[in-house]
């Protein structure tokens, strides 16, 4: 199908109307759907104007944009009258930092995070640096899921540079979104010691604990542990002090205080994981998940726990 002269005008003169323009459901300030606000949490992230077009709003734009990019669905994004893709791609592409060189000086300056390195943490990671390259610096990632990594390379113009106890700290720009109040240290463990970061932006997540962790836990009284398996299984092999996860107990634990340390287990850890995830979505905030169920239980902390 050709694509009408004049609604091919009036699509080339908004995509001309600005560098940044997306063609999306609903607007900046009220997207009407998913992928259209997913798009513009994006873009709000990295420049402070760019144009929307609704195309609800008009049905000429709405069926012509499809024909004039050549693309089904919306959000439609266009970056100095290029086209660039819809809601997957431009995730992709701001998740691979592919985005932010696109747009270029179109770019707002990232605002550098307040991140803290603790001394013993800038003690071993200078020390790390010693054994890299020259001019190296610290990279620390801090990915969509909120893991968090530490590396050394070398110096990029386009990160967000901190400097924390003498130590030179870099971020892309999306992990500086995600990184305001960090703080890094260095902790000794009865395995050795590692690098601990908190971050407060974090959002609660259930957290897969393993059985010896999950018993020191109980025995220190800091945790309740449930057990999401049925009767008949729990007939067979029990962890001392679980509870059986039935209605009364589910209607019980939803009174609880929303912080309430709660751990869960099944046979392997996918069920336990599902009903961790279900207390989630309650408001809960202190969740753990027994990785490896009562079979790592039994292998690792009580071998007298029966196996089936």
């Amino acid at each position: 199908m050709t694509l009408d002269p004049s609604v091919k005008n009036k699509i080339d003169s908004l995509v001309q109307s600005d560098a940044v323009v997306l063609f999306m459901k609903g607007t900046r300030s009220f997207p009407q759907c998913g992928f259209s606000a997913s798009v513009v949490n994006i873009l709000n992230t990295l420049v402070p104007k760019f144009t929307t077009v609704n195309i609800l709003s008009d049905s000429d734009i709405r069926t012509g944009m499809k024909e004039y990019s050549d693309w089904p669905t919306f959000p439609q994004l266009f970056i100095k009258g290029e086209f660039v893709g819809g809601a997957d791609i431009v995730r992709q592409m701001h998740e691979a930092g592919e985005l932010e060189k696109k747009l270029g000086d179109l770019v707002a300056p990232a605002k550098a995070p307040n991140l803290t390195v603790s001394p013993r943490a800038a003690q071993e990671l200078s020390a790390a640096l010693k054994d890299g390259s020259p001019g190296d610096v610290i990279h620390l990632t801090i990915t969509p899921a909120w893991e968090h990594q530490l590396d050394l390379g070398a110096k990029e113009a386009s990160h967000v540079t901190i400097e924390s106890n003498g130590l030179t700290v870099q971020l892309d720009r999306a992990s500086a979104g995600r990184a305001a109040g960090v703080t890094i240290d260095f902790v000794e463990g009865a395995d050795g010691g590692g690098f601990k970061i908190e971050n407060p932006n974090r959002p609660a997540m259930v957290k897969q604990i393993d059985a010896k962790a999950l018993k020191a836990l109980l025995d220190a009284g800091k945790v309740q542990l449930w057990d999401v398996r049925s009767e008949k299984e729990r007939g067979i092999a029990q962890i001392k002090g679980a509870q059986l996860l039935d209605d009364a107990a589910m209607a019980k634990i939803e009174g609880m205080p929303k912080d309430t340390p709660l751990a869960f287990h099944c046979h392997s850890g996918m069920r336990s994981r599902a009903a961790a995830e279900h207390f989630l979505k309650q408001g809960f905030t202190n969740l753990y998940n027994l990785a490896g169920g009562i079979t790592a239980w039994s292998k690792d902390v009580d071998p007298s726990v029966p196996t089936y």
